[in-house]
């Protein structure tokens, strides 16, 4: 299943880089697509997460993960 969120806070590449790297290590997660361009990450999920889980391995990082774009 896709799903998409707003982040903010990003900046540059390193700045989806490192968002990319939380959001791959959660389980379920199979890949995200960040983009510090447009505030965007574009999740590949196997299963459904959490969003309070999405929510706290992004903000773990520095950045804000603040709703579900549909």
């Amino acid at each position: 299943m896709k799903k998409s969120y707003s982040i903010s806070g990003m900046t540059c590449g390193h700045c989806s880089m490192r968002v990319t790297k939380a959001l791959e290590g959660l389980e379920g997660v199979n890949s995200a697509d960040v983009s510090h361009e447009n505030g965007r990450a574009a999740l590949e999920l196997s299963k459904e997460v959490n969003l309070d889980i999405l929510i706290s391995a992004v903000d773990e990082v520095g950045y804000s993960l603040t709703a579900e774009i549909s």
